[in-house]
Order: C-alpha cells, then sequence, then structure tokens
C-alpha cells in the first residue's frame, strides 16, 4: 500500500463520513466522499479509487445497487459497512461483489486492518477505466452510454455488454466461447449462432461493415477481435 491510496467512502450520513476521513487520513489515506448511490458511482468509475468503502442503507438506492454497478465494469475492492447484521444480508453483499463486510459499530483498529489487509490482498492493481473512446466511439461503462462522433447509440443491455466485452479487450481474440459464457453462461458456451446474431445487431447499429470492418473483426470460427485504440488497424 502507498501512503496516498485513494478510499472512496460511500455514506449518506455526515457523521460517519468525518469519523472515516479522520481515521483514514491520519493513516495516510487520500479520501473521496458520497452520500448517494448516484453519486457513489460516478464517483468510483471518475475518482478511481484503490479501494470503496460502502453503506447499504442510501436515500436513493440499495448500496448493493452501487455494488453491482461498479461489478460491471471494475474489480476494484469493497468492503462493506452496515447495520445489517443478519447473515443473509452478509451473504448478499459477498456474493455480489464484496471482498469484505463490517457491521456497525465497529472498531476503528479492526477496520483499518481489514482494509489493509484488503488492498494487500488485491495488491493495488491498476483500477479498469470506466470509458473508452477508440476510433470514434466513445463507451461509458458506468452510464452504460455509447456514443459514435459524439452522437449518441441505443443498445440493449446485452448490446452494450458485449460491445464493452470486446472493446475492453481491443487488439486481442476473444473466442465465442469465451463471450458467450461471460454474458450468457456456461449453458450457451456452444450458441455460436445466438452470438452471430447480436454481433450482427451491434455492428449495424454503430456502423460497422462486416465485409470491411473498422471495429469488430471476425476470425472464422474461432471469435472476434476489436480494433485497437491506436491508429485504423486491429
Amino acid at each position: 500500500m502507498t501512503s496516498a491510496a485513494r478510499i472512496l467512502i460511500v455514506d449518506d450520513e455526515a457523521p460517519i463520513r468525518r469519523f472515516l476521513r479522520i481515521a483514514l487520513e491520519s493513516e495516510g489515506y487520500e479520501v473521496v466522499e458520497a452520500g448517494t448511490a448516484r453519486d457513489g458511482i460516478r464517483a468510483a468509475a471518475h475518482e478511481q479509487p484503490a479501494a470503496v468503502i460502502l453503506d447499504l442503507g442510501l436515500p436513493d438506492a440499495d448500496g448493493l445497487a452501487v455494488l453491482r454497478g461498479i461489478r460491471e465494469w471494475s474489480q476494484m475492492p469493497v468492503l462493506v459497512l452496515s447495520v445489517r447484521s443478519d447473515e443473509g444480508g452478509k451473504v448478499a453483499a459477498l456474493d455480489a461483489g464484496a471482498q469484505d463486510y463490517v457491521t456497525k459499530p465497529f472498531g476503528t483498529r479492526e477496520f483499518l486492518a481489514r482494509l489493509r489487509a484488503l488492498l494487500r490482498d488485491r495488491g493495488e492493481p491498476s483500477p479498469s477505466p470506466s470509458v473508452l473512446e477508440i476510433g470514434d466511439l466513445r463507451i461509458d461503462a458506468a452510464a452504460h452510454t455509447v456514443t459514435k462522433a459524439s452522437e449518441p447509440v441505443r443498445l440493449t443491455r446485452r448490446e452494450f455488454d458485449l460491445l464493452w466485452l470486446l472493446a475492453s479487450h481491443a487488439g486481442r481474440l476473444v473466442t465465442q466461447g469465451q463471450i458467450l459464457r461471460t454474458l450468457w453462461g456456461p449453458a450457451h458456451a456452444e450458441d455460436s449462432q445466438y452470438l452471430r446474431v447480436y454481433v450482427r445487431q451491434l455492428r449495424a447499429k454503430i456502423g460497422d461493415d462486416a465485409s470491411d470492418p473498422r471495429y469488430i473483426f471476425t476470425e472464422p470460427g474461432v471469435g472476434y477481435r476489436f480494433r485497437s485504440q491506436g491508429p485504423d488497424h486491429i
């Protein structure tokens, strides 16, 4: 851990945020705060924290919605702080992608120790980008928006997930099986025809010609390769 590691606190209670800020800054962390689910997701995307401290009882949405929103585009560590002490609540948070769960009220030393362990176990990987710009496409994972030459592109949720998966592996081959298992689950790993339909729909919406592609290149019988983030080449 470095002394400048940035920690995002998402909690609607100002006294709790103030208490956590004092505790974290005393240990050398940089602190960013958010009081709502919406602001929490936005801060996670744009501040790129080393870890998120997340309360589940937010005024505009359940904290699990924030957790699931982050997990759509990043594996940044999330430590849940909550008054919910029931086993079901803990399991739900962990299943949704939290790395740890601390029940309020909590001891400062234990909280800081858990955070250190969380960062140490993760090795503080570089945060995943939430926005990709490739050619004239701009893909924002946190906002779930796509623009082409600054004009909005309307995609279904599945089409967006497919585009993000390919674009986040730009320049690398992604096999049909990898795509199908990731987006549709193991039971659909052989449904290549199903995938081809979605690729065709996605190409049509982003203005990509299969016979002369700019973005999605087909490796026949194997998978797809998205254009690299540099000049016009794969």
